[in-house]
């Protein structure tokens, strides 16, 4: 009987995402839940804009000066961008190997 192996396993996806109080910048861009641009305002502002109305911050650009962040459900959020990459992966080329005998 074969042992399992154990270590072959890759360790769970981390969530790289920054959310609300994880945001750690000066200024952001906020793009509202409708998704109308409100404008370039301090984090602290942002984060208020987002929980009065029971929303999360999320960061969707870190790379861009200042980094832009949206109002929305975080969870909703994650639930897209997992099919996003379900429907990325299924419509993926697959790559076949052939075999070729020499003689």
């Amino acid at each position: 009987m074969p042992i399992p192996r154990r270590f072959d396993r890759r360790p769970p996806d981390r969530d790289d995402t920054r959310i609300n109080d994880r945001i750690r910048v000066r200024e952001v861009r906020l793009i509202g839940d409708d998704g109308n641009q409100i404008g370039v305002l301090p984090i602290e502002k942002a984060l208020e804009y987002a929980r009065e109305r029971d929303l999360d911050l999320v960061e969707v650009a870190a790379e861009s000066k200042p980094p832009v962040c949206r109002v929305l459900d975080y969870s909703k959020y994650k639930y897209e961008q997992e099919q996003k990459a379900k429907a990325a992966r299924k419509h993926q080329k697959q790559v076949n190997v052939r075999e070729i005998k020499l003689r």
